[in-house]
């Protein structure tokens, strides 16, 4: 009975040491993972996973530093222009959407320039600020005034920004009068701004995509994080931070 005991409190002994072995491994996997992101995916990304190193910018930014050779193990993109570029380059695997967003033009709450319509952006003095065209959202942006006959509302445009969440932070500080953001960025400052809604049938298509690199030494993490955020944890997360599921 004794060495029956024993034996059994060996064999708990040595499962409870192999399992501890194998919880620090997969969280050091993640620990190590790099997510290069669009600017937008700032506030939701940790939410999926807050263990990631993460860096957020411009995808345009982001792309270049992989084309550079940057320890980047997943990219996600504002614009399937980028993933597929470098999937194409067989620098990531094969990209797959993550989630769609939509265009909004916001204006601090006091709106000193009386906005409301994208179509009083016709007015001389108002400041302007928008993305950078070679940022999705600046290129969206222009893609929509094209759409809408208003491109000369450029005109007005009084700074260029490397990425979304520079052109939400000037607006909502009240450092310009308005600003063509992502919804989702929008409803991150919606105490501070005002959204003016955009005709739906001029809205560009905003689709994101998720490609694990091709040169990343932590393929499993980054596979494991693309999984989760694919999944129903990170669809519900990204539903609730406003982002349009596929």
């Amino acid at each position: 009975m004794t060495r029956r005991l024993l034996a059994l409190l060996a064999a708990l002994v040595v499962t409870s040491g192999a399992s501890a072995d194998r919880a620090p491994a997969a969280s050091a996997g993640a620990a190590n993972l790099t997510v290069y992101a669009a600017a937008s995916l700032t506030d939701v990304f940790p939410q999926i996973d807050k263990r990631p190193r993460f860096s957020f910018a411009g995808s345009n930014a982001l792309a270049l530093q992989i084309r550079n050779g940057a320890p980047a193990d997943l990219y996600v993109s504002a614009s399937p222009n980028f993933t597929q570029d470098l999937f194409k380059a067989g620098l990531v695997e094969k990209p797959q959407t993550l989630v769609y967003n939509r265009l909004t033009l916001i204006v601090p709450k006091s709106n000193p320039a009386g906005i409301t319509s994208v179509f009083r952006l016709r007015r001389s003095g108002i400041k302007l600020v928008v993305a950078a065209p070679a940022v999705p959202v600046g290129s969206y942006t222009r893609q929509i005034l094209r759409n809408l006959g208003l491109t000369s509302v450029l005109a007005n445009t009084v700074s260029q920004e490397p990425d979304v969440r520079s052109v939400t932070t000037k607006v909502a500080l009240g450092e310009a009068d308005a600003g063509f953001v992502y919804a989702t960025d929008a409803l991150a400052v919606e105490d501070q701004v005002t959204k003016i809604v955009l005709p739906a049938w001029a809205q560009p298509k905003v689709r994101y995509e998720i490609a694990v690199v091709a040169a990343s030494k932590n393929k499993a993490a980054a596979r494991a994080f693309s999984k989760r955020a694919l999944g129903p944890v990170g669809r519900g997360l990204l539903s609730k931070a406003g982002f349009i599921l596929p």
